[in-house]
């Protein structure tokens, strides 16, 4: 590990509002905040808001700054990732924000049954060929109902037509509640204060012509559980390098 990273993580620990709990950690000890975030860390009542593979924490951060009256938890395996988007909400003293290492595999080791209102999955690596990876496949789907309250959201912003495709077909096929859907999210015709958020990496793919898709639905489980969508979808057109790099 580069001593950039080292200095990183090592800056991190004094950040107050940084949890990192990877799972080796949480094969020894359990996780303190679980079932107790508003009263013992934000310290309000207010509705609780994930952001899943946060990256730099660039939404979470910004979603903080817009909605003052929700707390914003940004979770990603990353430390290095991490340490942006929490340095910069340290560094503007914002009170709900906080940042937490770890897998989303473990959510229901960091939030009790109900404590999470919505959850926002952006610009996830759409995992083409790897279905039980796709964080919107009724494992992971399966996974956030463990944590949110009934009629919570799930938030679904990416590049990726493959990921948007198979993401609606999954909602049709299992009936889940669709409240927001547009392919284009900045065509003109949806106005939210959303729009205005939008990380390095979403500008890089703008610039290159690249539509930004987003989903937004209530997800439920239907009798009998959830069904896997068996549909044929055109890959993305792309290479998909990681998270922070494509090209057409």
């Amino acid at each position: 590990m580069g001593k950039n990273k080292l200095a990183k993580f090592a800056e991190m620990e004094t950040f107050p509002h940084v949890f990192q709990y990877p799972f080796a950690r949480l094969q020894v000890e359990a996780f303190p905040l679980k079932g107790r975030w508003r009263e013992e860390f934000f310290g309000n009542d207010h509705p609780i808001v994930l952001e899943l593979g946060c990256g730099k924490g660039e939404y979470t951060v910004g979603l903080g700054e817009l909605y003052p009256e929700k707390n914003f938890i940004g979770i990603d395996v990353k430390g290095a990732r991490i340490w942006t988007g929490a340095k910069a909400s340290h560094e503007a003293g914002m009170k709900n924000v906080a940042f937490l290492r770890g897998e989303i595999e473990a959510l229901t080791s960091f939030f009790a049954e109900g404590e999470i209102d919505e959850i926002w999955i952006t610009f996830p690596d759409p995992q083409m060929k790897k279905v039980t990876k796709r964080l919107t496949s009724p494992r992971f789907i399966q996974r956030y109902l463990g944590v949110l309250r009934e009629g919570g959201r799930i938030h679904l912003k990416t590049d990726s037509p493959f990921l948007y495709t198979y993401t609606k077909a999954f909602v049709t096929l299992n009936h889940q509640t669709v409240i927001t859907d547009t392919a284009d999210l900045y065509d003109g015709a949806f106005e939210d204060k959303i729009l205005g958020i939008r990380t390095y990496y979403e500008r890089q793919w703008l610039s290159r012509g690249l539509t930004i898709k987003y989903l937004a639905f209530v997800p439920h489980l239907p009798e009998g559980g959830f069904v896997e969508p068996d549909i044929e979808i055109e890959p993305d057109s792309y290479r998909s390098f990681s998270r922070s790099r494509r090209v057409q």
